[in-house]
């Protein structure tokens, strides 16, 4: 029999998930008992954002807040040089993985926050060359033990409840009821991400534990990610599903106003324009030109999270800037960036893609092979089963995402699946027009995580 590990990565809400836990007879790998209820979601509830202005989708959409964010205590951060390693990580790795989304055509949205958090969280339970290629290409550093601590108190620090937006993260496993899981990966996972284990029947049921992991995703998303993992993708040799999933809804601290939206032309190449519903805005921002590109940030309520957007001159000139953009380029563009006033175009968009991201082959070719190859995957701290062809490696890898910007402000969400199978320059004043192609990301400012990225290519397509 073959075991799989199945990592679900969503957008709006980041949902990882891998095969369930089991534990051998000894109390450090004791097996454990479903727990009740939903699993863990960590909720900002923090002065959500006021409903006036937005559809009634998408305010009644919001999750349930969980009982552990009734406190609106200001949460104390951890310690600032762990947290600027843990986002340069993840930033360096979403860049790299961004280099590949290139070549999709269309508008994109992921979650680089989310995938990485779905790929630490099963790098925890690996040894070896495994660990050591997976921490290689999420450009970790430190012991597991570390990021992963690190990684926990992020995640309570961008939940603040002090802070007046609405940011909820969850993570969850879904293990085979039957397998048998290493106990202190499940006290790592359920202490640093609040995960617990559901057990699920992977073994005679695969596609009825397929819907019950998508209705954990599309709940804890607002319903803004839906089928996250794909029919046929779970098997009778899922063993661990892991998932992460993010979702955020926030108002701009200065917002569009409604009236002074209009259709405007919208260039989405050179010989092709569309009449879009452009938002228009002026004050002042952080503003850069330089490069032969503009750059715009635009913070949300309480200044802590805010969107990036970037925009190069030249019509066709996104392909260019998509090349040569990465961290470093990202933190030149941030540091040129300085406020002023500044008279902003923006159409209103949705991008809400209907598959979800089949991240497998890109992560192995990226370098972390051993992690999907029979016979070489070492998840042995996740599951050590004394049959070999029992042990886990990781089959899927999906991640799916959303978001929808508005004149009050913007929906996001994410979430991310891992699937485990056993082995089987400052000018006084500005003008930011995106009237063609241009690239968003939406970033906590004090650690500068990347959140969400995207690209509009076309302000009329999901």
């Amino acid at each position: 029999m073959r075991s799989a590990l199945l990592l679900s990565l969503l957008g709006l809400v980041g949902s990882l998930g891998c095969s369930p836990q089991t534990s051998s007879t000894s109390s450090a790998t004791a097996p454990i008992s479903a727990e009740p209820g939903h699993g863990a979601t960590s909720a900002a509830t923090s002065a959500a954002p006021a409903a006036s202005g937005r559809s009634p989708a998408t305010t009644s959409a919001e999750p349930a807040a969980s009982a552990s964010a009734s406190s609106t205590a200001p949460v104390a951060p951890p310690a600032a040089d762990a947290v600027k390693k843990l986002a340069d990580s993840s930033n360096a790795f979403g860049f790299d993985y961004y280099k590949r989304l290139q070549t999709k055509a269309g508008n994109l949205i992921w979650s680089p926050a989310s995938l990485s958090t779905a790929l630490a969280m099963t790098w925890g339970g690996a040894k070896g060359e495994t660990a050591a290629q997976m921490k290689k290409v999420l450009h970790l550093e430190g012991a597991p033990k570390e990021v992963m601590d690190t990684s926990g108190r992020l995640t309570r620090m961008l939940e603040d409840p002090s802070r007046p937006v609405t940011f909820r993260i969850a993570n969850q496993l879904f293990g085979e009821k039957t397998y048998t899981f290493q106990q202190p990966f499940l006290d790592q996972t359920k202490d640093a991400y609040g995960a617990p284990l559901e057990l699920v029947d992977f073994k005679t049921a695969p596609d009825v534990s397929r819907i019950r992991v998508n209705g954990w995703v599309d709940g804890e998303t607002a319903h803004r990610v839906k089928d996250l993992i794909p029919p046929g993708a779970v098997d009778e040799n899922t063993r661990l599903i892991l998932v992460n999933a993010i979702y955020f809804l926030g108002n701009w601290a200065q917002p569009f106003e409604k009236g002074a939206t209009s259709n405007a032309a919208f260039h989405i190449s050179k010989s092709e324009s569309k009449q879009v519903p452009t938002m228009h805005n002026g004050g002042d921002f952080r503003f850069a030109e330089k490069d032969g590109l503009k750059a715009v940030e635009l913070p949300y309520k309480g200044e802590a999270l805010a969107m990036t957007i970037i925009i190069p001159d030249a019509v066709d000139g996104l392909p260019a800037l998509e090349k040569s953009l990465d961290a470093k380029k990202l933190a030149d563009i941030d540091k040129a960036m300085s406020k002023m006033p500044v008279a902003v175009s923006l159409p209103k968009f949705e991008v809400s893609p209907a598959e979800s991201l089949d991240v497998g082959k890109d992560l192995v070719e990226m370098g972390m092979k051993d992690a999907f190859t029979r016979g070489k995957a070492d998840f042995t701290l996740m599951a050590d089963p004394p049959v070999a062809e029992d042990r886990l490696l990781i089959s899927k890898v999906f991640h799916k995402a959303f978001v929808r910007v508005d004149e009050q402000g913007t929906e996001a969400a994410g979430a991310s699946a891992v699937i485990m199978q056993d082995e089987g320059a400052a000018a006084k004043y500005g003008t930011f027009e995106a009237d063609h192609p241009f690239l968003f990301l939406i970033r906590d400012k004090a650690s500068g995580l990347v959140l969400f990225m995207g690209r509009v290519a076309d302000p009329t397509a999901k």
